[in-house]
């Protein structure tokens, strides 16, 4: 928010120049994001009066004008501005002056007649973006005057950062509060005259949603004059706040608003039909917005409302149907309090952020309507003229939000801030907030003010003290505390071992939010639940994750449109799973798409395919001291983003942990990818629980080694044979190589061989051939049984 120092300072008396302001203003909790001068640089530049403006004997656009200087010099200038005529006061820049962007002022001849000097627009001095005409300045300015000091251009405005929970300071009167506590000096402010009712105009209000707006203070005003010309003083403190002069009704509203905090409407009343209702709309009813949009309603916005449908969405924007022209006579001025739920994501619903809607969210006093529209009302009588009817006031107070009364206690202020204040202390800073303190037995007990929808608990008020002692006052004090060491299962994976080896294998971490991509999640895992999100923070990140495929897959993809041919990606995170997404789970994943090796001289280019993949996990799984309980299994449940033949499910014991396959060609086309990706994903505590291992001496007795080609169907899965082999080996089989697969010239269609080596060992005695011959034969008769097997010779 912009706050002009010069505002500020008609509220409070600011001690500090503009720099240290903002810095304690940064420390008390609202950061200065930027100091910035109210006016650029410029010299030379005077309050010019026109005498007399005459047409340019050789130019019709242009005119030739007596500016009248002080002290009875006057100045020939040639003009081109259609606004430049006898009486008007303007900027007038000499011979010699530097404007904006390095223009210096020199004397020229324009066709032929002599100009000594410019008058200048507002765009040209850097007051204004768009300018038509010469600048208009007020007509008590004396000619001759500075322009700098005359219009009080030598200004500071603060950037200030608001946050979230500090409604209340989004305004000039919120800032002088803050800096008035912070100061210790009085809050002052323009003198409030109400504006006594010279009218009997009212206009009827119902609530009939009392409990999002209990209160609407309505005020008719009628005979002004919208089509005149705002003074400057006006236009130029709304230029220093952010805002774009619009027309007088316009213009006060949103200087009351910034101001004083209180968001405020006004309707033509000419084009409201019938009384106005506060109302929640009907599935479907529609608005016409002033920003010309049409947008379709659902049953929890709350509307503004007359007999012929919605005026305007509350609290947000009015509506087109009743905006205030340049024709407008009379009108309806709106001070409503609203609560922050009827308002909050009702406007980012519709893609609005509005300057009432951020009020509105965050808590507007409800005790400052009836000073808002006297302020009002003083302002636009005094820039647009007319007459003004009673202030009306409709309302519900019981559902007005009561006091908030907080009971603070020393041992509190003591434990948390680690300082002694004293009583008369506590009470004096509290009480500069304009709280209201009462002694209670161990503290006190405080009430907020009706503006603090922040204070709620004890902390809340330790922290208010903490903010205005300064918290470089608050001193450094070591904690003393137990220490607990968190007990470290040896079952429990270790996860930076496990993370340094696929790093060490060439895999890169990815962190994504836990927010997923609808659209992305369901074309990859369309059998898949996800749980959606009420209020995402956007349209592509609206769900929650049910695996961590598709923050892959993005990324994947966001690394394919910049040219990386070889990517491999991991992540360790939660996915939410269940009927509703509500029960998270860690999984470890990962994707690996393009070479298979980084380029270089000595292999040729090879894409990586599903047993490079496997080859990470078996990497990863040898880390549990359990690789021989792992298998990879052809499974017909296998995710639909898979390719069927060419994915497995990864079992541990048996018991499913996750899964690992090449995707399917379909999502490779429809995602344009180059290339078909491998993804994994395993369950992180039970597929990588570490297993103990025992200590086993080595053997001093020799292997016996043997070799067997057996001859099998085609469908049969070495994970077969290997357990079968195992079975029988019983504790004699040491290891078990696989070290050849053939198909072809002397093996049977439809079947292969497999060529394994037979590593046997006894630790008690050296095995003879005998003993190996006999393993190996009841190993063989076990195949042949099992698998049909026959011996290759």
């Amino acid at each position: 928010m912009k706050i002009p120092l010069q505002w500020l300072r008609e509220w409070v008396d600011v001690p500090w120049p503009a720099a240290e302001l903002g810095a304690r203003l940064t420390m008390a909790g609202f950061e200065l994001e930027s100091l910035a001068p109210a006016a650029p640089a410029f010299c030379g530049v005077v309050v010019g009066e026109i005498v007399s403006a005459e047409p340019h004997p050789q130019a019709d656009k242009l005119k030739v004008c007596r500016v009248a200087i002080g002290g009875g010099e006057t100045l020939q200038i040639v003009c081109g501005a259609s606004n430049a005529r006898a009486g008007v006061k303007s900027a007038l820049a000499r011979v010699g002056a530097e404007l904006p962007g390095g223009l210096a002022i020199k004397a020229a001849k324009l066709r032929g007649v002599e100009s000594f000097g410019m008058l200048c627009s507002a765009r040209e001095l850097g007051l204004s973006d768009p300018s038509e005409g010469i600048l208009e300045l007020p007509e008590e300015l004396p000619p001759g005057a500075d322009l700098r000091e005359a219009l009080a251009l030598d200004d500071t405005i603060l950037d200030l950062a608001i946050t979230p929970n500090r409604g209340d300071a989004m305004s000039v009167l919120g800032i002088a509060r803050e800096v008035a506590a912070l100061t210790g000096r009085p809050l002052r402010g323009p003198l409030l005259r109400p504006v006594p009712a010279s009218a009997g105009l009212r206009h009827a209000v119902h609530l009939d949603a009392a409990a999002a707006c209990p209160r609407f203070v309505g005020r008719v005003v009628s005979g002004i004059d919208n089509r005149c010309v705002s003074p400057w003083w006006l236009r130029e403190r709304l230029r220093r706040a952010g805002q774009r002069p619009i027309s007088p009704v316009v213009d006060v509203t949103n200087l009351v608003m910034l101001e004083l905090g209180q968001p405020m409407h006004a309707y033509d009343r000419g084009k409201l039909a019938g009384d106005i209702r506060v109302r929640h709309a009907a599935d479907g009813e529609t608005c016409l917005l002033l920003d010309g949009r049409a947008i379709a309603l659902e049953h929890d916005v709350l509307v503004i409302a007359d007999a012929a449908g919605p005026v305007g969405l509350a609290g947000i924007m009015g509506a087109q149907r009743t905006a205030v022209s340049a024709d407008t006579g009379e009108v309806l001025l709106e001070v409503a309090w609203f609560a922050p739920g009827a308002i909050a994501g009702r406007g980012r619903r519709f893609g609005l952020s509005t300057d009432a809607s951020q009020r509105f969210e965050r808590g507007v006093d409800p005790e400052l309507s009836v000073r808002a529209i006297e302020r009002a009302t003083e302002l636009l009588l005094e820039v647009a003229g007319g007459v003004a009817g009673p202030v009306v006031v409709t309302e519900h107070a019981a559902a007005l939000p009561p006091l908030r009364r907080v009971r603070l206690r020393r041992s509190q202020i003591r434990r948390f801030l680690g300082l002694d204040l004293e009583a008369t202390r506590v009470r004096g800073l509290l009480e500069s907030l304009g709280m209201s303190v009462a002694e209670h037995v161990d503290g006190w007990e405080v009430t907020a003010p009706s503006h603090r929808f922040d204070i709620a608990i004890e902390r809340d008020l330790i922290e208010e003290l903490a903010r205005l002692v300064g918290y470089e006052q608050i001193p450094e004090v070591d904690a003393t505390l137990v220490q607990r060491f968190r007990a470290l299962p040896e079952r429990e994976p270790r996860e930076q071992r496990l993370l340094d080896l696929l790093a060490a294998r060439g895999y890169h971490e990815a962190i994504h939010f836990a927010f997923a991509d609808p659209a992305l999640q369901s074309r990859l895992l369309p059998e898949s639940r996800a749980l959606a999100l009420a209020n995402p923070i956007s349209s592509d990140l609206a769900v929650m994750r049910v695996s961590l495929w598709p923050g892959l897959v993005r990324s994947l993809l966001e690394n394919q449109r910049r040219q990386q041919d070889r990517v491999r990606l991991f992540e360790h995170g939660v996915v939410f799973v269940g009927e509703a997404g509500e029960r998270e789970r860690a999984r470890l994943a990962g994707v690996i798409a393009g070479s298979r090796w980084p380029e270089q001289w000595g292999a040729s280019r090879e894409i990586a395919d599903y047993y490079d993949a496997r080859a990470d996990l078996e990497a990863l799984f040898s880390l549990t001291g359990e690789l021989d309980s792992f298998e990879f299994v052809a499974d017909s449940s296998a995710p639909a983003c898979l390719h069927p033949g060419r994915c497995a499910q990864i079992r541990r014991r048996g018991q499913p942990v996750g899964w690992l396959g090449e995707m399917h060609p379909e999502r490779v086309r429809e995602l344009g990818l180059t290339c078909a990706p491998v993804l994994w994903e395993i369950d992180w505590q039970d597929a990588l629980q570490v297993q103990a291992r025992a200590y086993r001496a080595v053997s001093r007795q020799p292997q016996v080694r043997r070799d067997l080609a057996i001859v099998v169907d085609e469908n049969v899965p070495f994970s077969a044979i290997h357990e079968r082999v195992t079975l029988i080996g019983s504790s004699l089989l040491r290891e078990l190589r696989l070290f050849d697969v053939y198909r072809g010239k002397g093996v049977e269609k439809d079947r292969k061989s497999v060529a394994i080596g037979l590593i046997f060992q006894d630790d008690s005695r050296t095995l003879t051939d005998e003993d190996a011959d006999r393993l190996v034969a009841a190993i063989c008769a076990d195949l042949a049984a099992s698998f049909s097997a026959k011996i290759r010779q």
